[in-house]
């Protein structure tokens, strides 16, 4: 049965960024399909979502590491499979904005912002392909891209930048690894309530101007892209690579 293909029974899944947000709710909803996860935290403990994945009677790891500091992808993909004996499923989630106009924007915000945002999800992925490309099993790699994939935005050059290589990063790994059946994509989310919006959703006139242009007529939730990902994450999508799913209220039709 179809419905039986977005089950996760058996398969590991590791997490970047699971403290809160989209990573939060989308290892959750992994777990709820059935599969133990690996949640990763930086500046803010994952604690409480490796309780919720854990009350859904999977099994969970915490780990914790700067994705700045070039050696930490390793030791996560490394930690995650002696914990559980394999990986099948990363979701590179974790990201860093700094925002300021162009012309005062600190080279060392700009080296920060690609290294989380790009780089990072770079080594995690080469790591984790390595891996399922060696097992013969396959896996599935998601990527959390972003509307500044497709937008300029204003005064995050940074972040646009690493976002835009996200997107082109996403499509040249399938390339390489869809013979292997090793499905990688991208999830691309619009405006979502969470804490790396909170700027946006306290400035009342920006908020306005973003809530008119999305034809749903709401922001959206981490719910709303944790529906995405299990699709993307599970054999349901088998025959899908190299795809950037949108999941904005309809805001890039407009």
């Amino acid at each position: 049965m179809i419905l039986d293909s977005f089950r996760l029974d058996g398969k590991v899944a590791l997490v970047t960024g699971a403290s809160a947000g989209l990573g939060a709710a989308i290892a959750v909803t992994l777990a709820e399909a059935g599969a133990d996860v690996a949640c990763h935290g930086n500046t803010h403990r994952p604690d409480a979502t490796c309780g919720l994945v854990e009350k859904q009677g999977r099994r969970s790891l915490l780990l914790l590491g700067d994705l700045q500091d070039r050696t930490t992808p390793k030791r996560l993909i490394a930690e995650t499979i002696e914990h559980f004996g394999q990986l099948d499923i990363l979701v590179n989630n974790a990201g860093l904005i700094r925002r300021a106009p162009a012309v005062d924007h600190f080279e060392d915000d700009w080296d920060a912002v690609i290294e989380v945002t790009l780089s990072s999800v770079f080594r995690m992925s080469q790591l984790a392909g390595r891996h399922m490309l060696d097992s013969g099993r396959g896996g599935k790699i998601l990527n959390i891209a972003s509307l500044l994939s497709f937008q300029g935005g204003i005064t995050v050059p940074g972040y646009a930048a690493a976002k835009g290589g996200v997107a082109q990063l996403t499509k040249a790994l399938a390339n390489e690894w869809a013979i292997h059946g090793i499905n990688v994509n991208a999830i691309a989310p619009g405006y979502i309530r969470t804490d790396q919006t909170a700027v946006l959703q306290r400035d009342e006139i920006r908020y306005r101007q973003i809530l008119e242009r999305i034809p749903a007529g709401r922001w959206g939730e981490p719910s709303d892209v944790a529906g995405a990902a299990l699709f993307l994450c599970s054999a349901a999508s088998d025959f899908v690579h190299g795809h950037l799913l949108v999941v904005d209220g309809g805001w890039m039709g407009r």
